[in-house]
Formats: structure tokens, sequence, C-alpha cells
């Protein structure tokens, strides 16, 4: 809004240029900055995250919140004010609130000694039968069933099908002592048991959806996906109308599930109720957090997720994100936090394809999930560019839009169009076609649901098909139902999002890679397979794609390795699945650990890693510290006052930080670059045994660790070595990797090692 300064500058200028009398300025003056003003006195005002320093452990919950509404009311007009302003308070795994506040209310809280963060709220987006055999973890792989049923996993998403076969408890025993959670709101629906112990949701903005439910009820099926994926019981005979059939399971089977709903149809999901998630799981007694959700991060002080997520590992919890899907972009991973297990998506050998016979006897094939037998031999077949209304809409009708084609047209044909949003086989059903074959060189790594006949094909495909409906004035064909191919894996998917970090040109992420394409799973009745209006097509299971899809075999790998090592660090954890992992190719990968980070998760290897590269709260602080986080802006993460940098025990080494991989960003291609990585390994595996290095480096690039041996006389002794890595100057590009693998008789502990060009690694990132 002007300030009345200027608007007197202003009509002053020209009242003296029209020659009024100067006096009718005050009149019009006073008349416009009022009208300017917000009505009845209000200004905007938004949802703000508040983070106080941390409250002592024996202050109660009820003078937690009294603390909240004072501070609130130092800034407001009445008690009752602050009052209805406060959306949230967290009152056990942080001490913060949420509160609606003008920006002028905000800038006042954060100068406040005892405010230690502000920040405002943002809302983020959502980011298998045969993929557990695929990571090779059986029915029949060696299992710890007395303790995977006490290990509880957190699941932040959509919500639950508490009736899904998935979730069925079945032999379970009741949950275990430790668990203090509870199950809410289900109203009418089939609530809580022994596999489910948990289930709540978390909603503030008061807008609402009609077709969402307040209660911790799945309507999307993103949630009962996800949840089905990590820990669902066994279901024999899943499909999807016959596709995909097999046994449905969980990595994890006899874990017990805690769901917390947090994402919403009309809003997506908002950190303020993230955040009331993070603080109700941590103080549930979960092991491990799935969070498949995520959106733009800047500082990792002012992300929600990756506040919530070190809150829980301070308390011995890790959380498993996904990458995000703006894939292959570079630099557009989330979730990328050092403490955080970031997962990227990848294929698992195969694929859902259509066969499509045009007229003139020639095959083609074309990915998709299409669910429709054909009742006749073949059918007429026509562009959509020819059926357009009018000329004005004849661009348009090329990719098949709404309200561009002639309905008399389309009526019983298979239209041929060009992909530019998704949902042409709507458009063409609802204009009385018979189906839709797609083109389009994206996606054609991962199988779309289709509500009616469709398929989608490359430009190549794409080009025997303009050329045949060119060559004869009768043109036709049929589109089969999908079948289930085998082809190559693992790669990367597509849509996986990509390093180099955006958060840190220090360290590797994503971290990890796991099944996210086509994968089985449950599946809510409350929504069509497609989610399209006029879709007709329910299923107790489907397909879904993204990195959401492949956070959770992480998730349950995380569980699986918990239930063999209760009392294992997160960090332990992590990075026992990351230096497991099976070697993915740069050749079929051009990103490579960009794309896919240490490689293919292998939960059986995971059990058993033999080394692991532990890390501790301290150790994360040293790292920021060294990324020049300012001292006052560490406060969010620990509660706590401004944190004194330099009397930090020095971290060492070119990343400050103990983690299984290595980055080294050159600052120039014209000069010698040299990093040094300082690192410490625990055996966890057999007390006496030695451990030799093997190098590998890429052309132009030094790399030399010191000692080259490691010996061990007993269970959880340390060792320290130390990596140099020595890049000379290069004029062909600016990415490389090598790896440097420890190697006994019993294991092999690998870490990557990659060369990248500090230029690359710049800006922030942008369903999970």
């Amino acid at each position: 809004m002007p300030s009345l300064l200027a608007l007197q500058r202003y009509y002053a200028g020209i009242f003296e240029f029209k020659g009024y009398p100067m006096h009718f300025l005050l009149v019009l003056l006073i008349i416009t900055f009022t009208c300017l003003l917000p009505a009845n006195g209000n200004v905007h005002k938004d949802f703000y995250i508040v983070f106080l320093k941390d409250h002592h452990p024996l202050t109660t919950g009820r003078s937690i919140l009294e603390t909240h509404l004072g501070v609130l009311s130092s800034i407001k007009e009445s008690e009752q004010d602050a009052s209805e302003s406060l959306v949230y308070s967290y009152t056990r795994s942080f001490n913060a609130f949420a509160a609606k506040l003008s920006e002028d209310e905000a800038k006042k809280l954060s100068d406040m000694d005892e405010v230690v963060s502000v920040f405002p709220n943002q809302y983020r987006k959502l980011h298998t039968t045969k993929s557990w055999e695929f990571l090779g973890l059986t029915p029949d792989s060696k299992r710890n069933l007395e303790v995977e049923s006490d290990v509880i996993v957190g699941l932040l998403d959509t919500g639950i099908t508490p009736q899904s076969e998935s979730f069925k408890d079945d032999g379970l025993g009741p949950p275990p002592a430790i668990w203090k959670g509870s199950c809410k709101h289900f109203a009418n629906f089939t609530g809580c048991n022994n596999k489910l112990i948990g289930a709540k949701y978390f909603k503030l903005d008061k807008g609402h959806n009609p077709n969402d439910i307040l209660s911790p009820v799945d309507v999307d099926g993103h949630g009962t996906h996800t949840s089905s994926t990590l820990a669902g019981r066994l279901v024999p005979n899943a499909s999807v109308f016959g596709l995909g059939q097999g046994t449905a399971r969980g990595g994890v089977p006899s874990a017990r599930l805690a769901i917390y709903k947090v994402c919403w149809a009309n809003s997506g999901c908002a950190d303020m109720d993230i955040l009331a998630a993070f603080d109700a799981a941590i103080s549930d007694g979960v092991d491990i957090i799935s969070i498949s959700i995520g959106g733009e991060t800047s500082r990792y002080t002012k992300d929600s997720i990756a506040v919530g997520a070190f809150r829980a590992m301070r308390k011995g919890i890790l959380t498993v994100a996904s990458a995000g899907n703006d894939g292959p972009m570079s630099s557009t991973v989330v979730n990328h936090a050092p403490w955080i297990l970031t997962v990227a998506a990848s294929g698992i050998g195969r694929q859902l394809r259509s066969k499509v016979v045009l007229g003139n006897g020639v095959n083609i094939s074309g990915i998709g999930v299409n669910t429709f037998e054909p009742t006749k031999k073949s059918y007429p077949l026509a562009s959509g560019v020819d059926l357009s209304m009018n000329s004005e809409t004849k661009e348009q009708s090329r990719y098949c839009l709404d309200n561009s084609m002639d309905p008399s047209k389309v009526k019983g044909k298979i239209v041929y169009c060009k992909l530019q949003a998704w949902g042409a086989d709507s458009v063409i059903k609802s204009l009385g076609g018979i189906g839709t074959v797609i083109e389009s060189d994206m996606f054609q790594d991962v199988a779309q649901i289709y509500m009616a006949p469709a398929t989608m094909v490359n430009t190549t495909i794409g080009k025997k098909i303009n050329d045949y409906l060119h060559s004869t004035k009768s043109t036709s064909a049929v589109i089969y139902k999908s079948e289930v191919i085998e082809i190559r894996s693992p790669f990367t998917a597509s849509f996986s999002s990509r390093g180099p970090n955006p958060g840190s040109q220090h360290l590797l992420k994503p971290d990890i890679s796991a099944p996210g394409i086509d994968i089985l799973a449950s599946y809510t009745p409350l929504n069509s397979l497609t989610g399209l209006k006029g879709d007709t097509q329910h299923s107790k299971f489907t397909f879904m794609s993204g990195t959401s899809m492949s956070c959770p075999h992480v998730g349950g790998a995380a569980a699986y390795v918990k239930s063999f090592h209760p009392e294992w660090s997160p960090a332990a954890i992590k990075s026992a699945i990351m230096t497991t992992a099976t070697k993915m190719s740069s050749r079929v990968d051009k990103d490579a650990e960009f794309a896919y980070g240490s490689g293919q998760l292998n939960p059986t290897r995971a059990r058993s890693p033999g080394l692991i590269y532990d890390l501790d709260e301290t150790s994360y602080i040293q790292f920021l510290c060294h990324e020049g986080y300012k001292e006052s802006e560490l406060a969010a993460l620990l509660g706590q006052g401004p944190i004194n940098c330099s009397k930090l025990i020095p971290a060492n080494g070119e990343d400050a930080l103990n983690y299984p991989t290595m980055q080294l960003s050159l600052k120039s291609d014209h000069e010698t670059t040299i990093g040094v990585f300082q690192r410490t390994v625990t055996n966890v595996g057999a007390p006496v045994s030695v451990y030799n290095a093997t190098v590998k480096a890429p052309s132009g690039v030094e790399i030399v660790v010191k000692p080259t041996s490691l010996s061990f006389t007993r269970a959880l002794q340390k060792r320290r070595f130390k990596v140099v890595v020595t890049v000379k100057p290069k004029q062909d590009g600016v990415f490389g990797s090598g790896s440097l693998t420890w190697r006994s008789f019993h294991h092999s502990v690998r870490s990557p090692i990659v060369i990248s060009n500090e230029l690359v690694v710049t800006g922030t990132a942008s369903k999970l």
C-alpha cells in the first residue's frame, strides 16, 4: 500500500498542474488513504511457525501452552486475539507453535530473545508384488520376527485404508510396551488393530474439499499404497484386473504401523501439519519415519521436514524421505539434509505395455495400464488434428485437449494425439471415442493408468502411425489389454530428481535408489484408479510410480535392519543400507551417482554390513558450521540459543562429516584440486577381521587411502583413515566418479567418490 507521504506528493503534483485550489488536496488525500486501508483495520496474515528455546524436560504441556500464549500476547492486542491466532502448540518434541500473523508481527517475534526461529508455513507435494523379490528380500529371507513385531514405523502421508487386507493383524500380539500413541477419528470406518496401532490426522487450514474426510481415512490412495509397500501383510492373488498378479506384501510384514495424515486434497501438505505429525510420532514411540513428501528447500533450519527429521534423529529415529520427481533435470533433489536418508527411484525389470495393430497389419507397442479388452477386431483411426471443431481449435485438437474437437467426428474412433497434458483418454471417452494413442518421448519408462483403452508411444512409432494415416482414406486400429513384459534393470527413473545437491557442494545426494516404477500395492476403494471424473475403475490394488513409492522400500529395509540391530543409531542403519547397495551403471544412467546415489537397495546385505560410518548430533552441527550456517540459524534445530561454532571440536576434512559417500567440488577446471576426507569406521562384523582398501579412480583423478589396511581385534572397535583425492586440470567435462571399497573375507563396504564442478552445484531445489 502506498504511504501517506507518497500520496501527498502525487496529488500535490496534479493539483499544481491543473490549477485547483490546494485546500481540496487534504480532503481527497484523506478519502483516498482511508479507502486503501484494509477492511475493518485488518492486515494480511499468514501462517508462521515459531520456534522457542527448548523447555525444561519437567515442564508440562499445559505450562508450555501458556508460555506460547504469553509470547503471542506480547505482540497482540489482547489475550483473546493471541488465543484466536494460535493454531498449533507443539509441546512434546519441539518447543514451538504455529500462528496466524502479519508480517510485522512475525518480525517482532523474531526479535525476541526467547524466540530462536520464525519462518512462514509452506505447502508441499506428495512425491509393489514383484519389487521385494527383485531386491532379494523374499518371504524365505532370514528374519528376526520377534523383534520385527516390536518395530514401529510411522508414515506421514494421505492416511490409510484400515479395512485393507494388507493391514490385518492375524497372529500379532498387542502393541509393544513402548507405544504411547492412539487411534483417533475413524468415525464409521474400521479402526486400528494390532497391526495398525496408531492413526491421527493433522489439518489446521480451514479449507476443506467435500470429497476428503476429516479423519485418518485415505481417500486419495497414496498413503495406503506407501504403507502397504513398507509393512503390508502377505496378500495372495493381488493384481489390477489380472495385471501384475502375485502376492503383495511389505518389506516387514510383522512390523507395526502408525499413520499420520498430513496431506489433503484442497491444500497439499502444510509445514505446520507436518511438524505436528513429527512432534506426535516422536512422542508416540515410532522407530522409523517414512515420508514421501517434498517441496522447495532453502536452508535446513527453515525446512519443516529437515527440522522434524533432526529432532527425530536426536531421539534415535531414522527419517527416510523421497528425493523428488523433478528429473531428469539436475540439482532438483529435495530432502537432502545429511541426517535424512534420501531415496531415488529405479525400475524393477518389468513394464506394462499394450499391443496396437494398425489396419495395414503393422504391430506397434505402447506403454501404459490399459485394463480393457477390445470387443471388435478394429475401429476407425483418426488424428486429433483432423477432428477439430473449427480452424481456431485445430492446434489444441492436435493434443486432444478439452473443448477442441467435434464430438460427431470423434464418436466411435480411436484417436491419435500428442501429449501436452494428462487426461487425453478422458477427453476422448467423454466425446464418445473408443480409445487413444498418445505420442510422447517423455515418461516412456512409466505406465500411466488409463480410464479407457489407451497407450503411449514414442515419436518413432508416432511417425509410423502418422504415415499410415496419410497413406489411405480408410484407416483403422485396435488397442489390446496391457501385458507385463520383462526388461533390463535396474535403471534410474526418468522422473527421479537428480543431484548435485543444491543444499551443499560437499554432500552427495540422493543417498540410495529403490524400486519406484509401476509398483503394485494396496489402494483405497474411495478413489477411482485414475482419480479422474468419469472413471468407474476401482481396485483393491493399483500401480503407482514416483520416488513416493521408492521411499517406503527403503523405509522397510531400515525397519528390517533395525529388527536385527535394535541398538543401532539412525546413522548406523543409514550407513549399512548405503555401503551394501548394489552398484549401478553410469553407462545406463549418464548422471551416475547424482541419479542413483550409492546404488540399488540390497536389504539382505544391509543386515550385515561389516563396517559402519556412525554419526551423532554434534557431527551434524560441525558440518553445518563448516557449511557456513550462522550460529543463530542453528537454534531452531537444537531448540536453544545461538551455537558458538568456534568452541566445537574442529571438524577436519573436506566435508567435516563422517559420511558413507564423498563428494569433491572443483573450483576450476584449470587448476589442480586436492580434497582430504577424514573418516572413521566401526567394526560390526567378525570381532577379529582385516579389511583392505580397493580404489577405483576416474581419468585424471588420483585417490590415495591411508592406511590401506584396517585391522580389528574386537567388536565395535573403531579405526580412522584418510582419503586424499587429487584432481588434475581437465578440459573435457565436469564430472567423474570413483569408489573406495573396504574388503574382508566376508564383507564388502563400498563408498562412492564423486568429483563435480562447483559451478553446477548452485540454486535451490524445486508428486513426490
